[in-house]
Formats: C-alpha cells, structure tokens, sequence
C-alpha cells in the first residue's frame, strides 16, 4: 500500500494571544469574510482523533496545522503526530494569516507531506471504519466531476466571487466542450448521482464553464497536482497570499480538486456514498442520530448561525461521538479534560 498523510488545521479562536494579533489587522478584514463563526472551536477535535485512530489505523502521518496554540489534551510526542506551525510552511511575507484559504493553497510546502494525501477541514469527522481505497483507487484521488452553475448567493456573496474566480482561472486551460470529449467516463460515471448526469447534460447547451459542483468534505490530493498549478499560476496565487482574511478576490482549494479531475488524474466515485454533510444550524438532530447509529463514514459538521442554541447543540453532538468513540486514544495524553487548548508552541 502507499503511503496516505492525513492534514488538518484547527484553531482555537479562545486563545487570548491569537485574538490580540488578529485584532490588530482587523481593519485589513472589514471587506472581507470575517465572521465569529470562521474561527468557533466546538471542542470536537478529540474525536476527529480517535476517528483517526480508530476507523483509519493505515494514516502514514497526522499533519495539525496549527497557529502555535495546541489543545492541552494533545500528546505532541505521538510517532505519527507532526505538528505544523504556519511560519513552517507560508512564506513569512505573509504572516500573520487569517485567511483559511491563504492556509490551504501551500500545503503542498508541509516538510515530508506524502504524495497522496487526505485533507480535512475540522468539522469533518470519521465515524466508522475506512480503508485507503475511499480516498485512493490506483493512486489516484477518488472524485465525482460535474457541473453546477456558480449562484449568485447575497447570503453568501464572497463564496459566489471564490467559486468564479476558480472557474476563469480553469478555463485558461481546459476547453469545456473538449474536454467532455476526450473524459467521457468521469462525466458520466455509472453509479453518479441521477441529479449530475442532468446537470452534464444540460450543461452541454453552454460552450463556456459556469461552475463546478464541489463535495463539501474531505479533500483527497497529489502533492504533484499543487507543484504542476503552482507553477502554471504562481503569480496569481501569490498575489492573492496577502489577503490576511477571507476576500472575494481569493483563490481557493477546489481549484486544484477541480484540476486534478479536468486533466483526468482522478478515480471516478460517487463521493455522496458513506458521507454527509450537515449544516449544524438547520439539522443538528439528523447530524446527531448519523453520528450514533454510524449510518455513514464520515461526516461534515458545518457550522450554521446557530445562535443561542451553541451550547445545546455542542453538547448533543459531544454525546453522540462519546457513543461510538468513548475512550481516550494515543494522540490525548489526559483523561478527562474537554477545554481550549491554552498551550503555544
């Protein structure tokens, strides 16, 4: 088998000392996407571990990207724990960074990160046994390709300018029609939801991209997929590196997820088969009885305007992974503690 990292980023928006920083560049945040809850820890992270330990014993390496703080629980001895400070990893020109999306784009730079890797936002979570081959099928990613026209969200409207601004880029390099032409089995992969046969279908009425739909989950990748766009796209990315906050003018992830399947370096997979994802704010009780009855392997835990149901919905989501994943695992070295993580590196 090849060998699989796994990298996730978590912060601790509690930590006295990160908020004094982030502070002190808020007035470059005031356009952008800065919301409370970009940076809410739910005190989830113990379990994200034990899933880790539990249900994908095979991971080769833990990647924890982190600001410099670390939960108290953490065992930062662990053989297969490497934690990773932004200064490691992000050219110090653009530092300090609030901007997840500034985090993600060089991951690829993360000292002994495997070919193949797994990443995870931190409200994604396994609660049942998986094997290598839900994330990799002959090296390569396992991924559904389809298209979803880009929606103008005023709910939303920075997400709406990311997802474009993806797109314009993607399309310097790939002619839609041709490529349909020449990938015909990753569009219209038998075992596809019914929905994104329709949506490739119609989409052929357009010559130009309108959009890609995006599984809002796990992340499987090539670190070859960041070198080749890095390459191709430096400039662009780079420029976008000193957004310290969510902006509508960012690059984002799913530019490379998208790449990956455009060039056709991808295994084509229903990826709606053993995850689902959940808004916290609109369906709690379903993420909550998923979680219990393991109905799936993995789960996304999105986090809603939740208002003042915060601490409801934390603790019956704290109960239903004490359900299936009840004992401390090798990465905590206490017992009993659920609280911020207060230690910085």
């Amino acid at each position: 088998m090849e060998q699989i990292d796994f990298v996730v980023t978590w912060v601790d928006g509690q930590d006295k000392a990160w908020r004094k920083e982030k502070a002190q560049y808020a007035h470059e945040g005031k356009s952008a996407d800065d919301s409370e809850e970009r940076y809410r820890d739910w005190e989830f992270l113990r379990f994200w571990f034990r899933g880790v330990e539990n249900f994908a014993p095979w991971v080769r390496k833990v990647h924890f990207i982190t600001w410099g703080h670390l939960p108290k629980w953490l065992n930062t001895k662990h053989p297969k724990l490497h934690i990773v400070r932004h200064e490691d990893y992000i050219p110090k020109e653009f530092l300090p960074v609030f901007n997840s999306n500034v985090l993600e784009i060089y991951m690829y730079r993360i000292d002994g990160l495997s070919e193949q890797f797994v990443y995870f936002n931190d409200d994604m979570f396994l609660t049942k046994k998986v094997g290598p081959e839900m994330f990799f099928m002959g090296g390569k990613p396992c991924d559904m390709l389809a298209f979803q026209p880009v929606v103008a969200n005023p709910a939303n409207p920075v997400m709406s300018h990311l997802f474009m601004n993806n797109t314009l880029v993607l399309a310097k390099y790939f002619d839609k029609r041709e490529n349909v032409r020449k990938h015909p089995g990753d569009y219209f992969k038998v075992g596809y939801p019914a929905l994104y046969f329709f949506y490739n279908i119609l989409e052929m009425a357009f010559p130009l991209y309108t959009g890609f739909y995006t599984v809002h989950g796990h992340f499987p990748f090539l670190k070859s997929t960041f070198e080749e766009v890095w390459e191709k796209e430096g400039n662009a990315l780079r420029q976008m590196s000193v957004n310290r906050f969510r902006s509508q003018g960012d690059l984002t992830l799913y530019l490379f997820r998208e790449w990956q399947k455009l060039t056709g370096n991808f295994h084509a997979k229903n990826m709606h088969k053993g995850f689902s994802y959940y808004n916290l704010s609109e369906a709690y009780e379903k993420a909550e009885a998923a979680i219990r009855r393991q109905k799936v392997k993995m789960v996304c835990l999105n986090d809603g305007n939740v208002g003042g149901n915060f601490a409801k919905i934390k603790e019956k989501i704290q109960q239903a992974f004490m359900c299936i994943l009840p004992e401390p695992c090798s990465f905590e070295q206490d017992r009993e503690t659920f609280g911020h993580g207060e230690e910085v590196l």
